[in-house]
């Protein structure tokens, strides 16, 4: 058994949706979340300055002593997790895989949506990971107005499923028959998405799937908390902590404790 702490960190609030699934699968572990609000988004920056942004707060993360470092970030998990990997001496997680693997397993036709960031679809990171797991299609595209649009509480609003339609349109006219919610925003716009694409289109939200990657991952290296252990939660953010926090209460299960400034350079 072991009580160290599972990192976790983001952009900004949407890596709180995977946290929130380890939280309620594994209520026994400590967990620490790192927001890069004064950075965030990452989706339309350079992957340079992802893998340097991402460098820096792993560290700080594993300053605390975590057993383990979740990149609850999909943008960084395109471009960061195998620099981070060979940096670090503890499992590190991306939520590429996980979301993978989730829809290689449902698709019945083998025809993959991807939708996500920017910078997660120029990246690539999904098909190929598919392509290298299954003879499947791939069909990607990037949604640059989803990450404001629910920051500003606007996910089920009409201009959000209009926005919606657009983008959507065209993975459905090539018949996927499932849908990778490549940013961990989007599992809050699940509704609107659910809307456009149809009941027979499976939605696939990489947020459960990750933590399920996670408890897998702590089990192999004996690394899971005493089951008796109340899991307790601390949060970080580079920017904004009372504004970080109003948002961050939208993507949590429970409301979150109060939120600590960290400047990291």
């Amino acid at each position: 058994m072991d009580n160290r702490a599972i990192g976790i960190f983001d952009s900004g609030f949407g890596g709180l949706t995977v946290m929130s699934e380890i939280a309620k699968l594994m209520p026994n572990e400590n967990l620490l979340y790192f927001g890069d609000s004064a950075h965030v988004p990452y989706g339309s920056k350079s992957p340079e300055t992802i893998i340097r942004f991402s460098k820096n707060i792993s560290a700080f993360l594993f300053s605390k002593n975590i057993k383990a470092l979740v990149i609850a970030c999909n943008t960084a998990s395109t471009f960061a997790l195998n620099p981070i990997k060979k940096t670090l001496p503890i499992p590190v997680i991306g939520v590429i895989e996980p979301g993978a693997k989730a829809a290689v397993k449902v698709s019945r036709q083998g025809r993959i949506g991807i939708i996500g960031t920017e910078g997660t679809i120029a990246g690539g990171a999904y098909e190929k990971t598919i392509k290298k797991i299954s003879k499947a299609k791939v069909f990607s595209q990037a949604c640059p107005l989803f990450v404001p649009l629910i920051e500003e509480d606007w996910a089920n609003s009409k201009p959000a499923l209009d926005i919606a339609r657009i983008y959507l349109e065209p993975l459905i006219d090539k018949k996927i028959d499932t849908l990778v919610l490549g940013c961990t925003h989007y599992p809050l716009m699940k509704s609107i998405l659910r809307r456009v694409a149809g009941e027979n289109i499976v939605l696939i939200d990489s947020a459960s799937a990750v933590a399920l990657e996670v408890r897998d991952v702590l089990v192999k290296n004996s690394l899971t908390a005493n089951p008796k252990n109340k899991g307790k939660t601390l949060f970080f953010a580079s920017d904004n902590p009372s504004k970080f926090q109003t948002l961050a209460n939208r993507f949590f299960h429970t409301k979150i404790s109060p939120v600590k400034k960290i400047t990291l350079e």
